[in-house]
């Protein structure tokens, strides 16, 4: 029978791009609380601390450092107090990502009229901002033979989405990323260090706030079809999360690799009918 041990990260570090969102304050906490040390990493000082302050309260330990997911010099600094904080770096959860305005195409805007510069910037920050912190931390996990990425997709990934295209473009680029590292990963160090993703459902962030919620603070409509279409009707919570990211860090999934794992609230199976 299983041990419940497998799913601990005690002794582990993990580092968590990105940490200064909503979603990610929910991942650095729940790390901290199975155990691990956390590296928060993020361009927003004051959300910093304040996601370091909760692990702290909660007895955890982790390392605040501001740095921008696509100047591999930072992360390439960043690797280095990591290192010299804890020695080593057992796991990398590549959180840093979003959408941006520009990179959108309105219900009454022409398809041909897309803002291409945007959509480079979202792909940019989604994809690159995920491949270089994976070459820096990656790099030490490698070293050690041992290391768990996880990357962040998205539903537009597995099914289209209207009006988000640099978001689709990036988020699939992402699933491809981590099919294609994860088998040269295997192939290379014989399963001590692996990639898998984690697709979200719709999660209520600040980026997506004034998409779905109106300024009465009512539901959009386009908040009202993902509800309808989602089986749980309703949005996922940012804490719904984090037991699967527990899981792919863990050694209780050491044998899955290049994986994409689903939550959504069935929004992704249901046909609508």
């Amino acid at each position: 029978m299983p041990s419940l041990n497998q799913f601990s990260l005690a002794d582990k570090v993990v580092v968590i791009t990105g940490a200064t969102g909503v979603l990610g304050a929910s991942m650095s906490l729940a790390v901290a609380e199975a155990g691990a040390k956390v590296a928060i990493l993020g361009r927003n000082a004051e959300r910093a601390e304040a996601r370091a302050a909760a692990i702290r309260e909660a007895g955890g330990e982790c390392l605040v450092i501001l740095a921008d997911v696509l100047d591999a010099g930072q992360m390439n600094a960043a690797c280095d107090k990591i290192m010299q904080t804890w020695g080593r770096i057992d796991g990398l959860v590549n959180a840093a990502g979003g959408n941006m305005p520009g990179a959108t195409v309105g219900p009454h805007q022409s398809l041909f009229d897309v803002g291409i510069e945007d959509t480079r910037r979202a792909v940019d920050l989604n994809l690159f901002g995920t491949i270089i912190p994976t070459t820096v931390f990656g790099r030490v996990m490698a070293g050690q033979g041992t290391g768990s990425i996880i990357n962040i997709s998205s539903l537009t990934a597995q099914r289209p989405l209207t009006r988000v295209m640099g978001y689709t473009l990036a988020k699939t680029a992402i699933e491809g990323y981590t099919r294609w590292m994860a088998t040269e990963l295997g192939l290379r160090y014989g399963g001590g260090v692996r990639m898998n993703a984690i697709a979200p459902g719709v999660f209520l962030t600040e980026q997506n706030h004034s998409l779905l919620i109106a300024a009465d603070g009512t539901h959009t409509d386009r908040a009202r079809k993902f509800i309808s279409h989602t089986p749980f009707q309703r949005f996922g919570e940012p804490e719904e999360l984090t037991g699967t990211l527990i899981y792919l860090l863990s050694d209780a999934s050491r044998f899955v690799n290049g994986e994409t794992v689903v939550v959504d609230g069935g929004f992704n199976a249901y046909s609508g009918v």
